[in-house]
């Protein structure tokens, strides 16, 4: 009983965090089919941003991915070599998108200031 607790507490803590982060839902399913590097994406971003609600630095990109891996939403790539840049959506990202039939509804202001006062310090 306890870990399905914490495995829901931890979907709901994931839940929250896409919510509250600029990724589109269309960074997520291309995450589901193939790698993706914070470079890529920025790169991919010129002009209208098809997978995030506003534009991003690359090293904001990969704080968002490092913070999207302490969740268990993304994981990293690994290749011959080891492991990569590049982000792939784990089990736990696909079940959490699973909330949402369409594109991922946005936080309010004040969930998104507590998510990231949380996220920052988290002994808050």
């Amino acid at each position: 009983m306890a870990q399905a607790d914490t495995e829901s507490r931890s979907l709901a803590r994931a839940a929250l965090s896409l919510r509250c982060l600029p990724f589109r839902r269309r960074f997520y399913e291309a995450v589901g089919e193939e790698p993706l590097s914070s470079t890529e994406l920025v790169r991919r971003a010129e002009g209208p941003p098809p997978f995030t609600f506003l534009p991003l630095s690359g090293d904001r990109t990969e704080d968002h991915f490092l913070w999207l891996i302490r969740l268990g939403v993304l994981r990293r790539e690994v290749d011959g070599q080891g492991l990569t840049e590049r982000v792939r959506l784990t089990p736990m990202g696909r079940q959490v998108l699973r909330h949402w039939p369409g594109e991922i509804p946005r936080a309010g202001r004040r969930e998104r200031i507590l998510e990231a006062l949380r996220r920052h310090r988290p002994r808050l």
